[in-house]
């Protein structure tokens, strides 16, 4: 059972000022609430740790994906392996920033991967620095947070500028219109950038045309539906499209194959196995188009979506952590070279878009 230290909520005109135009959702309730979820020093090194391994284990299961040419596997679209393979080789220090998803780790219950949000991650905002407003609001400056992520992001882009031989590297920033949460995502990794010095600008992906007017990309649009995106061969884009390999579900039974032994892995198969399992799709976002299945293939809980004409992975069942109200609990491990904050998600037992983010106190 999760312990939580009570807080006074920020209001709703401070979020909006920063940029949290989502507060609440349609049911009324705080996105951002009045608890922090309290874990120790020890839990918050593992969740640490647990990341860096696992992204250790992605880069090699990657290589294993690419020698193998089972990018059919993983649904990955044949018009983009070429690029997968072109900048898994050359651009490998491009990935700016992804957000594991983990069950466990509260109570001593194990750590387990439940997915990898490689390519185009959100929660950004309000792991980095909403959570970090709550501590402050509340007096509770001398409580620590597992929470490095702006720095982390901003020492990294840092680095990611000083890769091309041009003196003053420009980064375009871009995402689709009418999503306030990816372009308050988007801003805040142009706002951090530009806190590193850097040329930034920004644009709409629809009005975007790619010249040699800049040297880096970030676009918060997933790789797997820009099949017909042309690159250029002067403009370097973070999280480059070998991205999609880690975004694919298909890499957790690659995993799993690769490393049985691992305590951070579920079996998964892209086969339905013999245990309780969660049907997912290869490509599917926020709780769209899971299943949960009992050992007879009785569908125990499942959710519709638009992500049907991917193929399906099979994925061994996990119980998140439960509070007094039965409210699910999963970790979210933020990863800038390095893993480098935490934050929670809370919602029912498949985390959908109605899910509310918890911030985290280290007690």
């Amino acid at each position: 059972m999760p312990n939580f230290l009570d807080i006074t909520p920020i209001s709703t005109k401070a979020l909006s000022v920063m940029g949290l135009s989502w507060h609440t959702d349609s049911d009324g309730e705080y996105v951002v609430g009045d608890k922090l979820l309290a874990i120790t020093e020890q839990e918050a090194l593992a969740y640490h740790d647990a990341a860096n391994e696992l992204y250790e284990m992605y880069e090699k299961a990657a290589e294993y994906v690419i020698e193998n040419e089972l990018f059919e596997l993983l649904d990955i679209p044949k018009s983009l392996i070429q690029s997968i393979k072109n900048s898994f080789k050359n651009e490998r220090d491009n990935h700016l920033y992804s957000r594991f998803d983990l069950s466990g780790g509260i109570d001593g219950t194990p750590i387990k991967l439940i997915e990898f949000n490689a390519d185009t991650p959100t929660m950004l905002l309000e792991s980095s620095l909403i959570q970090l407003l709550m501590l402050k609001s509340n007096s509770l400056e001398d409580k620590k947070q597992f929470n490095n992520i702006y720095e982390s992001i901003g020492k990294k882009i840092k680095s990611i500028s000083k890769s091309k031989s041009a003196e003053y590297s420009r980064f375009l920033f871009s995402c689709i219109s009418g999503i306030e949460e990816e372009l308050n995502t988007t801003k805040l990794l142009q706002k951090i950038a530009q806190d590193e010095g850097l040329l930034t600008e920004f644009s709409y992906l629809e009005d975007t045309y790619l010249d040699d007017k800049h040297d880096f990309m970030f676009k918060l649009y997933p790789w797997e539906e820009m099949e017909s995106f042309e690159e250029s061969q002067n403009i370097s884009m973070l999280n480059p499209s070998y991205t999609l390999l880690y975004q694919s579900k298909g890499m957790l039974a690659i995993l799993y194959k690769l490393f049985p032994d691992s305590p951070y892995l579920l079996e998964t198969s892209f086969k339905p196995i013999k245990k309780k399992y969660v049907k997912k799709r290869m490509f599917g976002r926020e709780g769209a188009n899971i299943d949960i299945v009992d050992e007879r293939g009785e569908v125990l809980t499942s959710t519709e979506g638009i992500y049907d004409e991917y193929k399906a992975i099979y994925q061994e069942y996990t119980p998140f952590v439960k509070d007094e109200e039965n409210s699910y609990y999963q970790a979210g491990v933020f990863y800038s070279d390095g893993a480098c904050g935490l934050g929670f998600r809370k919602g029912a037992e498949i985390l959908d878009n109605m899910s509310k983010f918890v911030g985290h106190v280290i007690l």
